[in-house]
């Protein structure tokens, strides 16, 4: 009677797996090529929108590229779970009644999750962020390495990984949406001509965009705004270059060498901080005796 009852189990497991068996492991198969074939299509559709000539498109082509295949995946895994879920004889119908109340009974403990989505939507959507700006976002900055509904992910300059939840980014800094600028304030001894003075930076300029090397990062001559401060030591010209996005920094470093080097040929001062020393004096005119020595440190 046992062997009967063994060989009847059997039977049925032969069976379900002839049948059942075999419809799930064929739709598990299918979910898996049609999510290949869907994430290569992507790829191919949208790379042929962002170009690599075109720095800006390809960063929105890459953000829109990531947030989609994502999207995609989780929507083949929910309907392959629901195929699979009726196969194995569950209903279905009281798992997705009892999902929506989960659900929301769930939306009123996340409201942060879903502010966090709804906020990232909104970031998608008007291309605020994408991925390879360098960005300010909730006291933090780097470069975006991914965006998501949920979060942003930045790599500051001495590596670190700053998870931020879209949630809690108010205002959003782009430093390198379409074109950037690098802004100097250059500081000269009150003594010298400021005319002479925005003659050597202009020069420096050109010499700098005839140069292969930084030529097409520089988008535009430099802009010299003029004198803008009086400061204590030093008279203040404030100039800036536009250049490509995330170049600014480069150009703006081999621009301040150069320009020092160009300032010493010219013998122009490049100040600091002066102090002098008053004595004081008594109202017959005369100041006490100030004395100074000279100690030898070897």
């Amino acid at each position: 009677m046992g062997s009967m009852n063994i060989q009847m189990y059997l039977e049925e497991i032969g069976e379900w797996a002839l049948t059942s068996g075999l419809q799930i492991l064929l739709v598990i198969v299918v979910m898996l090529i049609a999510s290949r074939v869907i994430h290569v299509a992507v790829n191919r559709a949208i790379g042929r929108i962002g170009g690599k000539e075109d720095l800006e498109l390809q960063k929105r082509s890459d953000t829109l590229r990531s947030i989609i295949n994502s999207l995609v995946s989780v929507v083949i895994f929910a309907v392959g779970l629901m195929i699979i879920l009726g196969q194995l004889g569950i209903a279905i119908g009281p798992i997705l009644a009892a999902a929506g109340v989960l659900g929301l009974a769930v939306g009123f403990g996340a409201q942060s999750l879903v502010g966090d989505v709804i906020s990232g939507f909104f970031i998608l959507l008007e291309d605020q962020i994408r991925v390879g700006d360098v960005v300010q976002i909730a006291g933090k900055g780097g470069l975006v390495e991914k965006v998501s509904l949920r979060m942003v992910i930045l790599r500051d300059l001495a590596g670190n990984v700053h998870y931020v939840r879209n949630g809690t980014i108010d205002v959003v800094t782009n430093m390198t949406k379409d074109y950037s600028r690098y802004v100097f304030d250059i500081g000269v001894a009150y003594r010298e001509d400021v005319d002479e003075v925005i003659e050597v930076i202009r020069a420096v300029d050109e010499e700098l965009r005839r140069d292969p090397a930084f030529a097409e990062s520089i988008l535009e001559p430099i802009e010299i705004l003029g004198l803008d401060e009086f400061a204590d030591s030093a008279i203040i010209i404030k100039a800036r270059t536009k250049t490509k996005p995330i170049k600014q920094w480069e150009i703006g470093r081999e621009f301040n060498r150069r320009l020092k080097q160009s300032f010493d040929r010219h013998n122009i001062e490049i100040p600091f901080p002066h102090l002098t020393l008053y004595m004081g004096q008594d109202k017959q005119g005369s100041s006490p005796v100030l004395r100074v020595q000279s100690q030898d440190s070897r």
